[in-house]
């Protein structure tokens, strides 16, 4: 018995479906909102003079070392003033699948925190902004959204989450792990073997509170 040919055309019409669904569901791994990280001057000396007054504010205010800031802040984004966003496009599609109700949560956020989220604010939430360029999703572990991440109290409230989350491994002194929560999400590995996207990034960050000792 031949076989229906209207039956192989409806399977690849039925593929093209699917796949052009998937294409516009995810359409921000594509068209991302990114901007070149370029302009501005590169220096520990541009992380004092445009950020140094804040940071050792908010530091003294949360009783954590200021020199860790400013060192964060040269490894993020070597003290430009503005800062560009960086659009990740893999936290993007964990956050697609956590609104669709494919994943239970990514971190701390859950289907119920993305329900009225478009696709744009997904694109913000899969940004990191500001100095530290820190992750717009992460402001929903509080009452922040990611415009005051960009805003004119982006530092504050950078510093705050900072507080919030490792800010005890800034207090004894734990400044291995600190930078390596900040870039891995997790404490310095035992074996020794850095998680960081820069194998150096721990190290040069130590190097880099060395420098601004007595500079702040």
């Amino acid at each position: 018995m031949a076989k229906n040919p209207f039956s192989k055309i409806l399977l690849l019409l039925l593929f093209l479906c699917a796949f052009s669904l998937v294409l516009v569901w995810f359409k921000g791994c594509w068209w991302p909102k990114n901007k070149p990280f370029t302009g501005g001057e590169i220096s520990p000396e541009a992380v004092i003079e445009n950020y140094g007054p804040e940071i050792r504010k908010y530091a003294d205010e949360l009783q954590l070392p200021a020199t860790y800031f400013a060192a964060l802040c040269m490894l993020e984004s070597g003290g430009r003033k503005p800062v560009p966003s960086r659009f990740e496009k893999h936290v993007y599609t964990r956050l697609k699948l956590v609104k669709a109700g494919i994943k239970g949560n990514y971190e701390h956020v859950t289907p119920a925190h993305l329900v009225n989220a478009k696709d744009e604010a997904l694109q913000n939430l899969a940004s990191s902004w500001g100095p530290f360029q820190l992750m717009g999703y992460k402001c929903m572990l509080f009452d922040v959204k990611v415009k005051d991440l960009r805003g004119e109290e982006g530092v504050y409230w950078a510093m705050k989450w900072m507080d919030l989350t490792y800010g005890s491994y800034l207090k004894k002194g734990d400044f291995k792990s600190a930078f390596h929560i900040h870039n891995a999400g997790v404490p310095f590995p035992k074996n020794g073997i850095a998680r960081t996207h820069n194998p150096n990034y721990v190290n040069n960050g130590l190097k880099w509170m060395k420098w601004f000792e007595g500079k702040l």
